[in-house]
C-alpha cells in the first residue's frame, strides 16, 4: 500500500487561491496545497519543487519551465495545463488528468505516472527515461524523438499515439495496447513487447534489434525496412504484415503466422522458421534462412 510523503493536514488553507498567495506560502516553507482551485493562472518558471497539489484542479494553468521536482500532481486535473520545457523529475502523476496537455521537451524522468490520462497531449521530445507509465492512456498523443529510455507502459494504451522517432530502447510494452500507432524511425532496441497488440502500427525503419515480441499481435503492422535483427517473434501473427526490406538476420519466427505477408527484398539468413506459417506469403528477392534468394536463377 502506498503511502503519500505529504501526511501533513493543511491549516487554513483556501480552496480557492491566487497566484500571489501560493507562492507566498511557499516562500514561507508551506508545502500542503491539496485540493486547491487555481485555474488558468501563470506559474512559469516558478520552483514549486516538493508542492503537494493533489486532487487540485489546475487546469489550463501555465507552467512553462517551471521546476517541481518531487512535485504531487496525484489525481489532479491539469486539462490543457502547459508543462513545456518544466522540470518534473521524480514527480507524483498517478491518476492525474493531463489530457490536451503541452509537456513538450519536459523532463518526467523517474516520475511516477500510472493510470496517468494523456489523451491528445503533446509530449514531443519530452524525456521520460525509467517513468513508470503502467496503465497510462495515451491515446492520439504525440511523441516526436521522446526519449523513453526503460520506462515501463505495461498495459498502457495508446491507440494512433505517435512514436515518430522515439526511443524506447529497453522499454517495457508488455500487453500494451497499440493499434495504428505510428513508431517509424523509432528505436525499440531490446524493447519488450510480449502479448501487445499493435495492429495496423507504422513501424517503417524501426530498430527493433533483440526486442522481445513473444505472442504480438502484428496483424497488418508496416516494417517494411525494419531492423528485427536478433528479434524473438515466437508464436506471433503477422499476418497480412508488410516486412520488405525488412532485416530478420537470426529472427525468431517460429511458430509465427506470416500468412499473406509481403518479404519481398526481406533478408532472413539464420532465422528460425520452425512450424512458421508462410502460406501466400511473397518471398520474391527474399534471402531465405540457408542464404539463397528467392527467385535467382541458378
Amino acid at each position: 500500500m502506498e503511502t503519500s510523503p505529504f501526511s501533513s493536514q493543511p491549516i487554513d488553507l483556501p480552496v480557492d487561491m491566487n497566484t500571489a498567495d501560493l507562492l507566498e506560502r511557499y516562500g514561507s516553507g508551506e508545502r500542503d496545497f491539496r485540493g486547491i482551485q487555481l485555474i488558468g493562472v501563470d506559474l512559469s518558471h516558478q520552483d514549486l519543487s516538493g508542492a503537494n497539489f493533489r486532487q487540485s484542479n489546475l487546469q489550463n494553468t501555465n507552467f512553462l519551465g517551471a521546476t517541481l521536482v518531487g512535485a504531487n500532481f496525484r489525481e489532479a486535473k491539469l486539462t490543457a495545463a502547459n508543462f513545456d520545457q518544466a522540470t518534473l523529475i521524480l514527480a507524483n502523476l498517478i491518476g492525474a488528468d493531463l489530457a490536451d496537455a503541452q509537456l513538450v521537451k519536459a523532463d518526467l524522468s523517474e516520475a511516477g505516472m500510472r493510470s496517468v490520462n494523456l489523451v491528445r497531449a503533446n509530449l514531443n521530445q519530452a524525456v521520460l527515461r525509467d517513468t513508470n507509465l503502467n496503465e497510462a492512456i495515451l491515446d492520439h498523443a504525440t511523441l516526436h524523438h521522446a526519449v523513453l529510455v526503460e520506462a515501463s507502459l505495461s498495459r498502457a494504451r495508446m491507440l494512433a499515439t505517435d512514436l515518430s522517432e522515439a526511443n524506447l530502447e529497453h522499454a517495457n510494452l508488455t500487453n500494451a495496447l497499440m493499434n495504428r500507432a505510428i513508431l517509424r524511425g523509432a528505436s525499440l532496441v531490446g524493447a519488450l513487447l510480449a502479448g501487445a497488440t499493435l495492429e495496423g502500427a507504422d513501424l517503417q525503419e524501426a530498430d527493433l534489434s533483440r526486442a522481445k515480441l513473444l505472442s504480438t499481435n502484428l496483424v497488418n503492422v508496416n516494417l517494411s525496412q525494419a531492423n528485427l535483427r536478433g528479434a524473438n517473434l515466437s508464436w506471433s501473427s503477422l499476418r497480412g504484415a508488410n516486412l520488405r526490406g525488412a532485416t530478420l538476420y537470426r529472427t525468431r519466427l517460429s511458430w509465427s503466422n506470416l500468412s499473406g505477408a509481403d518479404l519481398t527484398d526481406a533478408v532472413m539468413i539464420n532465422a528460425k522458421l520452425d512450424y512458421t506459417n508462410l502460406r501466400r506469403t511473397d518471398v520474391q528477392g527474399t534471402i531465405m534462412p540457408d542464404g539463397f534468394t528467392m527467385g535467382s536463377q541458378g
